[in-house]
């Protein structure tokens, strides 16, 4: 895994614009990996973000980026909660949450609809989605929307100028910890 990867799925994490983000990476040695991630996590935990592995496959790691105290202030919205709950999840503690969330990805090949709640999408994209069976979006961008699609769009656009900023950044010489922003 490559911080080059990380600029390119995380950066509006990074930036503090978004709870979370996923992305896939390839391994050879899981034990290397595992290294690399323990390293993101001390350089990058006093900014407020960890990197967390949620599933193992075919040589390939489901990467989870993500703000803590952000996506446990997101999990403790009503809404959310009773979504969260419907599907076994205790929103008290982030830390069951994740170990929910990855018994879930292990159940299944499909990713578990409620993992937008984990990325940061509207509670009511999210239930939309879930309801509608991922037909009749509004719009669709990092996510299907079924709630307010002017937010969304305005959200889409933030996200894709802070990753291209973000790239030519880390392709001029500036590391994670200077990319990354403190909580």
């Amino acid at each position: 895994m490559s911080e080059e990867v990380i600029v390119k799925y995380c950066s509006p994490t990074l930036a503090g614009l978004k709870t979370g983000s996923l992305f896939s990476c390839s391994y050879d040695d899981q034990n290397e990996l595992f290294g690399f991630l323990r390293e993101l996590n001390l350089s990058l935990g006093s900014k407020g973000i960890r990197f967390l592995p949620l599933r193992f496959k075919n040589k390939k790691a489901l990467i989870y980026a993500f703000r803590p105290s952000r996506l446990f202030t997101e999990l403790k919205n009503e809404e959310a909660e009773k979504l969260l709950a419907e599907r076994g999840y205790h929103t008290d503690n982030c830390g069951k949450c994740l170990a929910r969330l990855m018994k879930r990805l292990s159940e299944s090949e499909d990713f578990p609809h409620e993992i937008g709640l984990f990325l940061g999408y509207p509670v009511e994209d999210v239930k939309g989605f879930i309801e509608n069976k991922a037909a009749c979006a509004k719009c669709v961008g990092c996510w299907k929307v079924y709630g307010d699609e002017k937010r969304a769009k305005r959200l889409f656009a933030q996200y894709k100028k802070c990753t291209c900023v973000y790239e030519k950044q880390w392709c001029a010489g500036k590391p994670l910890t200077e990319l990354a922003v403190a909580s």
